[in-house]
């Protein structure tokens, strides 16, 4: 049997491509993202990792970061730390200050949730198996899982929720 021929081309150097912007493109795709804007703006391509987080007041390693304490012999010198020197001080006053503004409370239902529980609320008061059987329960939730989206709603919106009971307490009275 005769042996398969390989496809042994010639490579060719492309005189058309500039190897130093394709590299440079390369290595910027290479590196990480850096999320931290504080941090992104100090950094420095040219120093290594430890370098730069040292020159931000940051550390690298935690164990090195806070010398640990030995058992002193009693008459001897104690040995004094030496704080790295911090050039970027900038950056830790930015990470400060940007961990010490308030979150916000993100937490929230859809507004289909939201008027849904109203809906049975309104119809079956806290009957949660009337709830399950009504028509509107699209999702066929069961009992147990209406009674957890109404405390859910109670829990994310309670001024809401109070407000809503209140309209319906009025209603009922100006019914009767």
């Amino acid at each position: 049997m005769p042996k398969a021929k390989k496809s042994s081309r010639r490579k060719k150097y492309d005189y058309n491509k500039n190897k130093k912007k394709l590299k440079k493109q390369f290595k910027k795709k290479a590196a990480p993202r850096i999320e931290c804007p504080q941090i992104r703006n100090a950094w420095n391509d040219k120093k290594s990792v430890a370098q730069n987080l040292k020159d931000m007041g940051l550390a690298f390693d935690p164990n090195l970061a806070l010398p640990m304490r030995k058992n002193k012999v009693p008459g001897a010198d104690a040995e004094e730390t030496v704080s790295p020197l911090v050039r970027k001080p900038y950056v830790v006053k930015g990470l400060e200050e940007e961990a010490s503004l308030p979150t916000k409370d993100t937490k929230s239902l859809s507004r289909d949730i939201i008027e849904y529980v109203q809906y049975m609320i309104k119809e079956h008061n806290d009957n949660y198996k009337a709830m399950a059987r009504d028509e509107k329960n699209y999702y066929q939730d069961t009992p147990k899982q209406i009674k957890r989206k109404v405390d859910q709603y109670k829990r994310f919106h309670p001024e809401e929720y109070t407000a809503f009971i209140e309209s319906l307490k009025t209603q009922k009275v100006d019914c009767s």
